[in-house]
């Protein structure tokens, strides 16, 4: 009896962690491009598409950064009011910028083959993350399976 309550408790926390698993972020914007072009081997036209899009990634992140630290030092802090408002506003700008890393590195990951795709949901199932769903691309300059 006590093994059937063991089992069922490891099987609802497991289940209970598995649910809650992080998404799993390549992190282009805040992260070593040369791994990410090393490790799913990127052609041309996806290291430029990585580029640009880092780029793009990188003016709307010091954007809301910058929308950060003035909300921060202006926004009134002596009631508990305020200060609740303050938290609410912060969290829906840190959320923006989770939201805007996360559109980044989805846009990475459409330009992604069969092959690259495959290694990015093994190297997730590694960190028992929770992979974005995409439809690998077909490029003309790969190489036909066998």
């Amino acid at each position: 009896m006590k093994n059937i309550k063991y089992n069922s408790v490891v099987v609802f926390v497991f289940s209970c962690f598995v649910s809650f698993s992080q998404d799993c972020t390549l992190n282009v914007g805040g992260g070593n491009v040369e791994t990410i072009v090393s490790v799913f081997q990127l052609n041309t036209i996806q290291k430029n598409k990585l580029e640009d899009i880092k780029a793009a990634y990188s003016i709307e992140a010091k954007s809301l950064e910058e929308e950060i630290e003035k909300l921060l030092a202006d926004h009134p802090q002596s009631t508990p009011q305020e200060l609740q408002l303050l938290g609410n506003k912060y969290i829906a700008l840190k959320n923006k910028l989770a939201d805007k890393a996360e559109e980044t590195d989805l846009k990475l990951l459409e330009s992604f083959n069969e092959k690259q795709y495959n290694r990015y949901i093994a190297l997730c199932k590694e960190a028992y993350r929770k992979p974005f769903v995409i439809t690998p691309v077909v490029y003309r300059d790969s190489i036909a399976p066998k």
